[in-house]
């Protein structure tokens, strides 16, 4: 990342960009910077400005407190501006969701797309997202982040074995100071719930995808969200899962967004 911006608040954002066109900010979900979603600029970088940059409390981005969805969609506001005062946005899994949010709170985005946003399909999905934000915030209120990344990734459906791998592996420390951004995205979620409302209310078209391989619930949120915008369209990815291959979704989204 090798440019800041302040937000409204004063929170230092760090972000970068690539290519030429229309802008195209990618927002990343949990657990996950900018990096994590930067293989998919190069190939949208072809046809689009792609602006890739690290969320509020994590990589080379600051954070300030309290923390506020508004904040998020305000962070938004600013990279926007930066970048010539319009853009689509293209947000992955929880950041789909703060992508909905900002889309529905009037920002100057003129389409957006979102990969998995993982809205809660069943009351027991819904009991298990508020058992979580319980736990969740007892964790980061103790200091205790290790068992909050923990938290996450259960909740995310990883095997128990794998996720005392996870806990011995070089990576874990990074996941660790992390963890307090979790609190960030399980605020963007809400209850868990598909918020009907908020998204009635976006005037902009909306691309929701999902990868046909991955668990069927996944697909009815990723279908439920197009259902529930006034411009939604669902489409499901052959072979793919929440692991999406950049190569396979950049062409359908540039698709998309050029429209």
């Amino acid at each position: 990342m090798d440019k800041n911006i302040s937000s409204r608040d004063g929170t230092s954002l760090t972000y970068e960009s690539a290519g030429r066109g229309s802008p195209v900010v990618l927002v990343s979900g949990a657990m996950s910077t900018g990096a994590t979603v930067a293989p998919l600029a190069a190939p949208l970088a072809e046809r689009f400005r792609v602006v890739v940059y690290d969320r509020r409390g994590r990589g080379g981005s600051g954070d300030t407190a309290p923390y506020a969805v508004e904040r998020e969609v305000e962070d938004l506001a600013a990279l926007i501006e930066a970048v010539g005062g319009e853009a689509a946005l293209y947000g992955v899994s929880s950041g789909g969701a703060l992508a909905l949010r900002a889309a529905a709170s009037g920002l100057p985005v003129r389409r957006v797309a979102v990969y998995e946003t993982p809205y809660a399909m069943s009351e027991d999905d819904l009991g298990e997202r508020a058992r979580y934000t319980e736990r969740l915030t007892a964790a980061l209120a103790e200091g205790r982040r290790g068992d909050a990344v923990e938290l996450f990734l259960r909740l995310t459906g990883l095997a128990e074995d794998v996720i005392q791998g996870a806990r011995q592996s070089p990576m874990w420390a990074g996941m660790e100071s992390m963890a307090p951004s979790l609190a960030h995205d399980d605020a963007v979620m809400g209850d868990g719930s598909v918020p009907r409302g908020l998204l009635a209310s976006i005037p902009v078209p909306v691309l929701s995808i999902a990868g046909a391989v991955s668990p069927a619930w996944m697909r009815e949120a990723a279908r439920a969200i197009a259902e529930s915008v006034p411009r939604g369209t669902y489409r499901a990815l052959e072979g793919q899962t929440h692991m999406v291959e950049p190569d396979v979704l950049a062409p359908v989204l540039a698709e998309f967004l050029s429209g």
